[in-house]
């Protein structure tokens, strides 16, 4: 899969989990792309453990991966960084 392959699963990735899981989340839209595609190796992994392909490309099942580890990603942020708030 190529670097934009990556950078737009990321971006749809990144913006479902926040869809998912509106809160108080840091930065805009890059930093949302970087969840996304942190997401794609977390889910990715999550899922060939589990004996299923991970990311494999360009498709859907690659984006629903990538999606379900972002969303994994932003409840171990809001676990750890719960407590504290910005001001």
């Amino acid at each position: 899969m190529g670097i934009i392959s990556w950078i737009v699963v990321g971006l749809i990735a990144g913006l479902l989990a926040k869809l998912v899981m509106p809160g108080d989340d840091p930065g805009g839209l890059v930093i949302t792309t970087l969840i996304g595609m942190a997401g794609a190796l977390v889910g990715g992994f999550l899922v060939s453990l589990l004996g299923g392909a991970g990311v494999t490309g360009f498709n859907i099942w690659s984006i629903l991966v990538a999606t379900l580890g972002a969303i994994i990603l932003l409840a171990l942020y809001r676990a750890l960084a719960g407590g504290r708030r910005r001001v």
